[in-house]
């Protein structure tokens, strides 16, 4: 086992490739995946070497853009709506949202564009999709790539910074039954999500640096995804998906080498189930940057970009 707690210095990273790619203006794609779903994804480069991007819980391909200007235009990337979500379809049956499903719709992305092999990057939410990924199809895997995540069990250790908290898990899903069956308090959400943006860039100042302006575009975005699109109620039944589902029994049967970031204010995921995933990793590398929070691609891009270049072209076993 491989694992590192320290990022590299800035010495030791390269500086991130710029180009004129304009990420909002890639053109969509769809297919078909099980359960008649329709599946919205978009492609960007044309390289012979794969990252398949999992997205965060309501992050979209803009989340990804220090790694994708980094690595262009020498790979591809694809990234996809959740099913569910913004621009794909919901299945008839809510329990055909499960993180399996989402898995097997990543599959169907990599069969439509005849890719056999890509390194799966996963933020948050995406981190249970890529090694549920990794664990249904194992062939398919070069390396991992897992930013912010969990294994599973999210209520389990989410908001709990310290240590887990009996309760946390069963008030969580009363208070998105809560939510969710009053899709009327919607607006109300959003206004209250408005108003704690100025506070939020604070803290993101305070705990990285990060410029406001960078931060602001971030937040931004993602409220008018989230709550602009008319599947805010999916959304908060993905956080019970999230919840259900656990892939630590497996994570020994991993063999692709991973590369873990975790961020020491990240209060979502906190960095000890980072620890925990590269420890039970056979494979994997560990950066532990304690200047970072639930974001650290968007705070740290200088030391994850780079961090993550070196990964795809040193360690992935392509």
């Amino acid at each position: 086992m491989n694992i590192t707690t320290h990022p590299p210095t800035a010495q030791d990273v390269p500086p991130l490739r710029d180009s004129d790619l304009d990420l909002d203006s890639v053109p969509r794609k769809t297919l078909t995946s099980h359960h008649g779903v329709q599946i919205a994804y978009w492609v960007v480069g044309e390289g012979e070497r794969t990252l398949l991007l999992a997205n965060g819980l309501g992050g979209r391909l803009y989340a990804w853009e220090p790694v994708i200007r980094a690595l262009y235009p020498n790979y591809r990337f694809i990234t996809w709506d959740y099913r569910g979500l913004f621009d794909s379809s919901a299945p008839e049956r809510r329990r055909h949202m499960s993180i399996p499903d989402h898995a097997e719709d990543a599959r169907a992305i990599l069969d439509a564009e005849g890719i056999d092999r890509a390194v799966l990057c996963g933020w948050s939410m995406g981190v249970q999709v890529s090694l549920e990924l990794a664990i249904l199809h194992p062939e398919r895997v070069a390396g991992l790539v897992l930013l912010n995540g969990t294994y599973g069990h999210a209520f389990s250790s989410g908001f709990q910074p310290i240590a887990p908290l009996p309760f946390v898990s069963r008030w969580a899903h009363r208070a998105i039954e809560f939510f969710a069956e009053r899709p009327h308090l919607t607006d109300k959400l959003a206004a209250a999500y408005r108003a704690g943006m100025t506070p939020a860039m604070a803290l993101f100042w305070l705990v990285s640096q990060a410029p406001a302006e960078r931060t602001r575009r971030l937040l931004e975005r993602y409220r008018d995804d989230v709550f602009g699109r008319g599947t805010f109620t999916n959304y908060l039944r993905l956080f019970q998906e999230l919840d259900a589902h656990s892939t630590y029994h497996h994570l020994n049967e991993i063999t692709a080498p991973s590369l873990i970031v975790s961020g020491a204010f990240d209060l979502l995921t906190p960095a000890y189930q980072s620890r925990e995933m590269a420890r039970r990793l056979p494979d994997a590398e560990h950066i532990a940057l304690t200047r970072a929070s639930h974001f650290v691609l968007v705070e740290r891009p200088e030391v994850v970009a780079p961090a993550i270049v070196r990964f795809v072209e040193e360690r992935v076993r392509w």
